[in-house]
């Protein structure tokens, strides 16, 4: 379990293994998938996250954006829970240090929003 190192964020900005990224991403342990996009833009359904709920993670963490913009519905949590994945959602900035603690305990995968 060793997952991607983020070394950075700031608004709509992420370095990640020593990449710079510019639009949304999720962080496999494997890969890196970029841009992420969502059906609604700033709320994150079980549709959004195939890849995700495929992978079957320990942990999901979820980088809501600079400003939290981005929701997460409760039939979203419930669902992620019933399939026995944990969800950790938190501002970006905070939420990409949670991720880069997580990876190497845990089957962890990465989600964030890198604007708003």
């Amino acid at each position: 379990m060793a997952g991607h190192e983020i070394e950075s964020y700031s608004f709509g900005k992420m370095k990640v293994d020593g990449r710079e990224y510019t639009q949304d991403l999720i962080l496999y342990p494997e890969s890196i998938e970029t841009p992420w996009y969502r059906r609604e833009g700033h709320n994150l359904t079980i549709d959004d996250i195939p890849r995700i709920i495929e992978e079957k993670p320990e942990v999901l963490v979820v980088g809501t954006g600079a400003s939290e913009m981005l929701h997460i519905p409760e039939a979203t949590t419930q669902k992620l829970l019933e399939l026995g994945i944990e969800i950790v959602a938190a501002p970006t900035d905070r939420a990409f240090k949670y991720y880069n603690r997580l990876k190497s305990k845990k089957h962890t995968i990465g989600a964030f929003h890198l604007t708003c």
